[in-house]
């Protein structure tokens, strides 16, 4: 189901696998260039999972409910063990605590923290470049 987020808006015409993928990398260049020593896979794991709530948010007879920006951590962490199993103690403090400080729980570990800014940055730059990933053909 983890290609199914291409089906999905994110912040301005940017897609939800878009977004994942870019947070992903955004994360694994901070913790490198940073010299952080982290868990890469799981940080790049949780990044990639850490929107898996397979919803378009901005649907609302779609979206199980009108809080998206408070619930979709628990929406995703639900369908990535669903889907995943074998979800790793990072990935999950990753999936369930990147919106703080507007979900009040921290993330725990280094790799939530850097996961949780990347994904600030990368809204950001979503919302108003519109697709910041797609290069314009010359």
């Amino acid at each position: 189901r983890f290609l199914e987020l291409a089906t999905f808006t994110q912040h301005g015409t940017t897609t939800t696998l878009d977004h994942v993928v870019a947070v992903a990398y955004a994360s694994l260049f901070v913790a490198l260039s940073s010299g952080t020593h982290v868990n890469e896979h799981d940080l790049v794991r949780g990044a990639l999972l850490h929107d898996y709530y397979l919803y378009d948010w901005h649907d609302h007879s779609a979206a199980p409910d009108k809080w998206h920006g408070f619930t979709h951590p628990r929406h995703a962490f639900n369908n990535a063990l669903m889907d995943f199993p074998d979800l790793s103690p990072i990935e999950r403090d990753i999936i369930l605590h990147h919106m703080f400080p507007l979900v009040p729980f921290p993330p725990r570990s280094k790799e939530a923290w850097i996961v949780s800014l990347c994904d600030k940055l990368c809204s950001s730059a979503e919302t108003c470049l519109g697709n910041p990933y797609v290069r314009s053909a010359r």
